[in-house]
């Protein structure tokens, strides 16, 4: 059962879980019951699962994946290589059309002089140029690292849970900042070092800041993606989940706008790090805390207050013998039980994930499916420099090719199902990347070729936006935040490894990630269909069900 019925008594009153400020009135009531109702179970009768309050939340929260959509992608804007003119009175005329790399230093200028970006102030050319890679490289590789130590910050739960852990990872897991403190922390840090990158004096400088970027990015998106989500009802909180993406790829399409007022690196990083105090000070007094944890940090009264908000805002109304309570609360009859089972919570790890034959190979797969859709997705998004199209216009009908993706996906998953469509959408990617390996960067190719990366695009932002939902699906409620906390980080390595692969230039960049479209469709066709499949919680739960099928 989902919730449970008690009647007021001398020994309930004295329970944690009912408000101080009603004692009185139950006191007084003997005959009134006291219903106790996770919140899950209270947004669903009481409260609404997503009304006008939580449009509000999620479209506000959801803002700070536009924060995060900047800070990534200002690296294909501030990192690009320029356009080339020779100096009037040279021979450089002659040899043009081999490149710069070619040519004598003082035979050519940059177009707009060496401000417009990194590569041209620091002679991030020829020999030079895996600069470029690696730089982009240990942002994504500072996104891993914030993104692992917000998932510490995020899944703790109880002090007797967390204070197994140690060292700065224990330290962070016990913080009390909560969804919306960690939220402010990542905003303000990002702000803090994209401002500090527009001052960098040299190469080194910039690298050391663009990881500390990515190190505050990286739990951006996390952090607004939970916060948003967590007060939204279960009918709803899928497709709820599936839209941040569309706030994701508005950052992207804006930035493109901001990248052309801005012409110079420097005050582009100035220009896409101020929203990020602005988000701070003008949007998140806004914003409501998460009444999850709350629930989980054991404050009933600020719990139940959001609670009662969202009922009001919602036009609703909260009976005054309705209470919040944790899942395994309400589902115990003993109030002594319930409160030592209060104290415990069931969790796993990557190892039962391995340790189960089931399981295991869904891990692997899932892991496999994650690196080359990222290596696909980024890969594509940063190559757009090599396309030599207009760079404002290729970044911003990318950004809208995703868009259609992301609603195309919600609305078929539930027709087709996960596994055909995740195939699907990879093969299209990967068939398009690898016909734009084979057509010249010039003339009426150019354009098509510049086509092929927008179609490819389109799939994968198909993809990414289903593996949401069909990973959750896939493992058992006891090791899911491990299992996927496994698959992000696949999805981090393989952003690693785009950069380096977009450097090489020429058509090599699209045959590589077709390749890896092509064989993350392969992986995914091994996978089980779980559409109309229930959400398992246990793995012996998970295992006797596929067993009945």
């Amino acid at each position: 059962m989902s919730s449970h019925t008690i009647y007021s008594s001398p020994e309930n009153l004295r329970s944690p879980l009912i408000p101080p400020e009603n004692k009185t009135h139950l006191a007084g009531n003997d005959e009134q019951p006291i219903e106790r109702l996770c919140i899950d179970d209270m947004l669903r009768k009481h409260c609404g699962e997503f009304g006008y309050w939580q449009l509000k939340h999620f479209v506000l929260t959801c803002l700070g994946w536009a924060l995060e959509a900047f800070h990534t992608m200002v690296m294909i804007f501030a990192d690009r290589q320029p356009d080339w003119s020779c100096l009037p009175n040279s021979d450089c005329v002659v040899a043009a059309d081999k490149g710069v790399c070619e040519l004598q230093p003082d035979t050519w200028q940059w177009d707009g002089g060496p401000a417009t970006s990194t590569v041209a102030e620091w002679g991030l050319i020829c020999g030079q140029k895996y600069k470029v890679g690696l730089v982009q490289a240990l942002f994504f590789g500072g996104c891993m690292i914030g993104k692992s130590l917000i998932c510490y910050l995020f899944y703790s739960t109880t002090e007797k849970n967390t204070a197994a852990r140690a060292g700065i990872f224990g330290h962070l897991s016990d913080s009390k900042l909560g969804r919306k403190g960690s939220l402010t922390v990542v905003c303000i840090l990002n702000a803090f070092f994209g401002l500090l990158t527009s001052l960098s004096p040299n190469y080194l400088t910039y690298t050391l800041l663009r990881f500390l970027t990515g190190f505050s990015t990286g739990g951006v998106g996390l952090c607004a993606f939970v916060l948003a989500t967590e007060p939204v009802g279960p009918s709803s909180r899928g497709m709820a989940g599936m839209s941040t993406f569309y706030f994701f790829s508005g950052g992207i399409a804006l930035l493109s706008g901001i990248a052309y007022i801005f012409q110079t690196w420097r005050s582009l990083y100035v220009a896409s790090s101020i929203p990020s105090l602005l988000f701070v000070f003008l949007i998140l007094p806004f914003i409501s805390e998460s009444p999850r944890w709350y629930l989980i940090r054991g404050q009933t009264d600020n719990a139940m207050k959001i609670m009662r908000a969202i009922a009001v805002t919602n036009g609703r109304s909260l009976p005054d013998n309705v209470y919040v309570s944790r899942d395994e609360e309400v589902n115990d009859n003993d109030q002594k039980g319930n409160e030592e089972r209060s104290r415990e919570v069931v969790t796993g790890s990557v190892i039962d994930a391995l340790k189960s034959p089931l399981t295991r190979i869904r891990l692997i797969l899932v892991v496999g499916i994650n690196f080359a859709c990222s290596v696909v997705y980024y890969g594509l998004s940063l190559n757009v420099v090599n396309l030599e199209t207009n760079l404002y216009v290729n970044v911003l009908v990318n950004a809208i090719a995703e868009m259609p993706a992301f609603l195309l996906t919600a609305i078929l998953i539930d027709r087709f199902g996960r596994k055909p469509l995740g195939v699907g959408t990879q093969w299209f990617s990967g068939a398009f990347c690898i016909a734009g390996s084979f057509m010249d960067g010039k003339g009426a190719w150019k354009v098509i070729r510049m086509f092929c990366g927008v179609l490819g695009i389109f799939g994968m932002a198909g993809t990414y936006n289903l593996l949401f939902i069909y990973a959750m699906e896939l493992f058992p409620t006891v090791v899911r935040n491990a299992a996927l906390g496994c698959a992000t980080q696949a999805a981090q390595l393989g952003a690693i490894l785009a950069p380096f692969v977009v450097v090489m230039g020429g058509g090599l960049p699209f045959l590589v990630f077709g390749v890896c479209g092509i064989v993350g469709g392969f992986l995914t066709f091994y996978l089980p269909e779980t559409l109309n499949k229930p959400l398992y919680d246990t793995m012996n739960g998970m295992a006797d069900g596929e067993n009945e099928v």
